[in-house]
């Protein structure tokens, strides 16, 4: 005799009850909380500014800035725009970035390898920088390292000149460039082409060791190539020797390139204190590697330099990308220090303009969006490396 199974109709779970529901709801009274008190302190924002018969908006950029930069990649006279004014504070803060980064990523992975130096010497050494530096606040640092410059070296006429066309004294390091001319400017679009091609020639290495085994002779390739390149450009134009070099005219040098005491003390500081948390990064990156690794290397003939290129390096390299990321976005956010030496980079630029405008939100807003975009830029870039050369299963 057959049996039905009783089917019992399915119970509603009452509103209240159904976490789910109550999730959504409670989003919605947080989002609503937020929007409502982002909108209160607009609105108290824009009624306290009116009392006080201040100007809001962002047409003062437009406006004379009236006021000169020490330092400038781009021209600038005090008749040009607050707009360009900002743009050359935006500009010194991008050269600070880029710079300090890529000798504080450098300075990073040699310390973090001489930490774990079998030479004693070497490895206290290192030991030494690291724990120094990451005890010293960067502000102190910095005005160490600017009043080294300013006070410690000699003024102009008496500027340590160690070889010709390179000047050293407290008004910043001077030194000869080629003079102006063609053959320069082609030779540099030469190696831009020849990176392009290194980058393209070391895929193209990698696939053809997988499918055949055979180590391809990209190093020397592309050392041909990035010598190679320029030097026929220089050679076409005629090969100019001609040098623009620094002469000491009434209380300065003129001519040549310089670098700004400020911006040496900004650039040590950085990298010094920077470079030695990445020590740390890359340290503990090498470490967290298996030693097995090393030892099976070892065992089949590699040596330690290839070792550690090509077996430790790699895989370490997915430890030690997010914490380095981080490191990178702190150096530029703690170039906004500039400030205490007298750089003019964005931070600067923007409290002279709030001085003179009173446009102090404003100021304040473009310097957070600036900080935002480059860290936004910085970690989209760092996250799209390491999820490159992540560990993809077979």
């Amino acid at each position: 005799m057959e049996t039905k199974a009783n089917s019992q109709p399915e119970q509603k779970v009452a509103f209240w009850n159904d976490p789910g529901k109550r999730a959504i709801i409670y989003q919605i009274l947080v989002l609503g909380f937020v929007l409502g008190l982002g909108f209160y302190l607009f609105r108290n924002t824009q009624a306290n500014l009116a009392k006080q018969s201040i100007a809001t908006g962002f047409g003062f950029l437009a406006q004379e800035a009236a006021f000169d930069i020490g330092e400038s990649v781009i021209e600038y006279s005090a008749a040009d725009t607050y707009f360009r004014a900002f743009v050359v504070g935006t500009l010194n803060t991008i050269k600070v970035a880029f710079f300090g980064i890529i000798l504080a990523v450098f300075l990073g992975i040699v310390m973090g390898i001489a930490r774990l130096s079998s030479n004693w010497i070497v490895r206290q050494l290192a030991t030494v920088y690291v724990e120094t530096m990451r005890n010293i606040p960067l502000l102190l640092q910095l005005f160490f390292w600017y009043s080294l410059f300013t006070e410690a070296l000699p003024h102009p006429r008496k500027a340590f000149n160690p070889t010709t066309g390179v000047f050293l004294s407290n008004r910043g390091l001077y030194f000869g460039i080629p003079a102006e001319h063609p053959a320069f400017f082609w030779a540099s679009i030469m190696a831009v082409i020849a990176v392009i091609l290194i980058i393209i020639l070391s895929s193209w290495g990698k696939s053809y060791q997988d499918r055949t085994g055979q180590v391809a002779p990209v190093f020397p390739i592309s050392i041909g190539l990035l010598i190679g390149l320029p030097l026929i450009a220089w050679l076409a134009f005629g090969a100019p020797t001609a040098m623009n070099l620094p002469e000491l005219k009434g209380f300065n040098f003129q001519g040549g390139a310089s670098m700004s005491p400020e911006f040496g003390a900004l650039m040590l500081g950085l990298v010094l204190y920077t470079g030695a948390f990445m020590a740390e990064v890359v340290r503990s990156g090498i470490q967290s590697v298996s030693h097995g690794q090393t030892e099976a290397a070892m065992s089949v003939g590699l040596s330690q330099w290839q070792t550690l290129r090509k077996i430790i390096l790699p895989q370490a390299l997915r430890v030690i990308i997010p914490p380095m990321t981080n490191q990178m976005l702190n150096l530029t956010k703690n170039s906004s220090l500039a400030v205490g030496i007298g750089y003019p980079d964005f931070v600067s630029v923007a409290n002279t303009s709030i001085n003179q405008t009173g446009q102090a939100v404003e100021g304040v807003a473009l310097i957070m969006a600036m900080y935002l975009f480059f860290s936004l830029v910085t970690s989209a870039f760092m996250n799209w490396y390491n999820k490159k050369i992540a560990l993809v299963e077979r």
